[in-house]
């Protein structure tokens, strides 16, 4: 079921296997570049799913967020989009892995390609979900890594937000969910990027300890949905401690889902 064209570079990538969601899903990654982190994991709690429906994670990297949406939604199909041909090897194994490669297919396409994305089977106007957490960091603003690999992850280019919400329009049913991750302090640029297209929206802050500014916004948005806006009280990671709280435990580790997601 997986479509990635095999890169010649994959063999010499050098990866660990690590245990995500609390040992619920094993996933092999680069051990340079990008890491798995909390980010993907916020993302599919935040996701909400049912069987047989489609969902497509773009940007999905070694698959952390889809991988963690389909192990929690039984019967739902993901299809994982990614660009950079070593990650979805290893996404493709990682859905191999953990027994989810019956429902979860990899695209080595990019995200903004939508008559490529066409082409491979994700028609306008067909799929029920879209879940991204898109490169946020400005190369012109902020310091972004000499690792090439992360920083094709985490550093995108101007526009590339709006870019990627239209790709999530042009994909959805109406009606139909986008789930987004970005930086707190641009959540302005994210409103701003939905609207036309989106309403119905949805933001969650993610504070990393009680007292702090947010460092994350979950965002959920409905397409062609009624504008409004809810704001959802914040999920804090840790306390003032530095341990987790059981708030993040339940999420990151117990696969629950957060509240952003409707019922």
């Amino acid at each position: 079921m997986n479509f990635v064209p095999m890169p010649t570079e994959h063999d010499t990538v050098d990866t660990s296997e690590d245990a995500v969601l609390g040992g619920q899903l094993r996933l092999r990654q680069p051990l340079r570049g990008h890491r798995v982190g909390h980010d993907a994991i916020l993302l599919a709690a935040a996701t909400v799913g049912r069987a047989s429906e489609h969902a497509v994670d773009l940007g999905a990297g070694v698959g952390a967020a889809g991988l963690a949406l389909a192990a929690r939604v039984r019967g739902l199909d993901v299809t994982l989009v990614e660009i950079d041909e070593a990650l979805c090897a290893l996404a493709t194994d990682n859905a191999r892995r953990n027994r989810l490669d019956d429902r979860v297919r990899v695209l080595c396409l990019d995200a903004e390609n939508c008559q490529a994305l066409a082409a491979a089977g994700l028609l306008p106007g067909s799929i029920d979900r879209v879940l991204m957490n898109p490169p946020f960091n400005d190369p012109l603003r902020q310091n972004v890594s000499p690792d090439p690999r992360r920083r094709l992850a985490h550093a995108g280019s101007p526009g590339l937000l709006p870019r990627w919400v239209a790709t999530a329009a042009w994909l959805l049913k109406p009606q139909a969910v986008l789930t987004l991750i970005w930086r707190a302090d641009a959540l302005s640029d994210v409103l701003s990027a939905l609207s036309g297209e989106f309403g119905g929206v949805a933001v969650l802050p993610v504070l990393p300890r009680p007292g702090v500014e947010p460092i994350r916004v979950l965002v959920r948005a409905v397409k062609a949905g009624r504008a409004s806006q809810v704001d959802y009280p914040p999920l804090t990671l840790n306390d003032e401690y530095g341990r987790p709280t059981a708030a993040a435990e339940a999420v990151l580790r117990g696969g629950e889902t957060l509240s952003i997601t409707e019922m």
